[in-house]
């Protein structure tokens, strides 16, 4: 993607104006999106782009600059005005050239795709989404369907001053249906969707047809619903994208972005108890073709499955480099970032509460009464506490151990560290979704999963 010349010559460059470390990000990005409503053609777009983002470490602080220059001058340049900040323009060599003799790694393809995109031409996507309108029209009560695709390629290229030359290259496709239910002057939504780190192979292993079914389903589910109870009840969380929940109010604070600066209720907890023996945390970024994985992070560092919490204890963090500089835990392959134009932070991958022991239908057996909430939608955190509250999409009463009539308009409301403590029961139905997760480094893809999950109690807005 540059030339080791190049790149060595910035390194060197950085290194010579005083940083303690440098680094040197390169991408390349390709993306298309194909958007259909009511089987009509509304937005289909592809782009290119590249770009590079330089970063120096002075002890713990850091300076990043980011261009789409990625001529010899344009990127020495950046790196110059970045030492000119720290105050160090004075051990600017202008004349300096590198020399540094790499390491060179580069991923093996665990997670290419078996189906290229371009196997396919343009015509065939069509044809699958148009599949997936067909589906999600279950009743004459579907009265709009909108369904898009996503086609990701990104290669990357990460070196540093330490000799570390790393090329990683990730392949995605997300399938989106959004199906609208109406009757009577009542309108409700349903949504389905499957994404993963792979090609076309996506529509093989999830038929499109079947994931509109699922999206209208939903819609249709919650048009016949009554509005949902208030109080606090023992809740059964479902699995797959029931784990946004503790991604969002748990898997946060276990990221060094806020524990380095105590700004989490979790820092300095290392070996304490701070969950339900029932439940073991993971973040994995080296699950085969899952949504979040990669086999490097965004530093250059080989990704790997962290057990964060183990039977309720606190194991380990999810851990950068600048986090690592700052507490002293080990880089978990950690480092992660929406694009060139944003310095890594720690961030989540694949996390899941891992699959425990209690047999599904007893799980819902211990509940007399309560709230059964098959699939989550989103809603808000505060940082450093885990207080959220999260709409659900589609939800049922459990009575006598029974699930029992729909109910729409629910919302979940607690703390995080709260409700993990609260599981009272773990079943074997792991399963996972994907999902876009911003924060400091912006936008990036995770995966998040549990199997179903039994809460003591949780607070449940509702409409009734």
């Amino acid at each position: 993607m540059l030339a080791e010349t190049l790149v060595s010559d910035v390194l060197a460059r950085a290194v010579r104006g005083g940083a303690s470390f440098a680094e040197v990000y390169v991408e390349r990005w390709k993306r298309r999106q194909l958007r259909v409503l009511n089987n009509d053609v509304k937005e289909a777009t592809s782009g290119l782009e590249n770009g590079a983002g330089v970063r120096l470490f002075y002890g713990t602080e850091v300076a990043y600059a980011y261009t789409n220059d990625l001529t010899h001058e344009g990127l020495l340049d950046v790196t110059d005005n970045l030492v000119r900040v720290k105050g160090q323009a004075g051990k600017v060599d202008p004349k300096g050239r590198g020399g540094l003799d790499f390491r060179k790694t580069a991923s093996r393809g665990l997670h290419d795709p078996k189906v290229p995109f371009e196997e396919h031409p343009k015509p065939y996507r069509l044809e699958r989404l148009r599949e997936a309108d067909a589906g999600a029209r279950v009743a004459p009560e579907i009265r709009q369907v909108e369904s898009y695709l996503q086609e990701w390629e990104q290669d990357v290229l990460v070196a540093n001053s330490e000799g570390a030359w790393v090329e990683d290259r990730r392949v995605r496709t997300r399938l989106y249906v959004n199906a609208i239910a109406q009757e009577n002057g009542a309108v409700q939504t349903g949504t389905a969707w499957e994404g993963l780190s792979v090609g076309l192979e996506l529509f093989d292993r999830f038929p499109p047809r079947e994931v509109g079914k699922r999206a209208g389903g939903q819609a249709l589910t919650n048009l016949r619903a009554r509005p949902a109870p208030a109080g606090t009840f023992p809740v059964v969380i479902g699995n797959a994208f029931g784990g946004v929940i503790f991604h969002e109010a748990l898997g946060h604070l276990l990221e060094t972005t806020s524990v380095a600066k105590k700004a989490s209720v979790l820092s300095d907890m290392l070996g304490e108890e701070i969950a339900s023996p029932a439940v073991t945390y993971i973040d994995d970024g080296t699950t085969a073709h899952a949504w979040g994985s990669s086999e490097f992070d965004d530093e250059g560092a080989p990704t790997r499955r962290t057990v964060l919490i183990e039977r309720g204890i606190l194991k380990s963090y999810m851990v950068d480099r600048w986090g690592s500089l700052l507490t002293g835990y080990k880089v978990t392959g950690s480092g992660r970032r929406q694009d060139y134009t944003f310095a890594p932070t720690s961030r989540m991958r694949n996390t899941f509460i891992a699959a425990g022991e209690t047999p599904l239908d007893q799980l819902f057996a211990q509940v007399e009464f309560g709230l059964y909430t098959k699939e989550m939608r989103g809603g808000q955190v505060k940082p450093g506490s885990g207080e959220y509250n999260f709409g659900v999409q589609e939800a049922y009463l459990i009575r006598n151990g029974q699930i029992a009539e729909p109910v729409r308009g629910a919302m979940l409301v607690g703390k995080g560290p709260e409700t993990i403590r609260r599981v009272v029961a773990v079943s074997s139905d792991l399963s996972t979704a994907s999902g876009m997760c911003g924060s400091l480094s912006g936008s990036i893809p995770t995966e998040v999963g549990q199997p179903h999950v039994l809460v003591s109690a949780i607070v449940v807005g509702g409409e009734a």
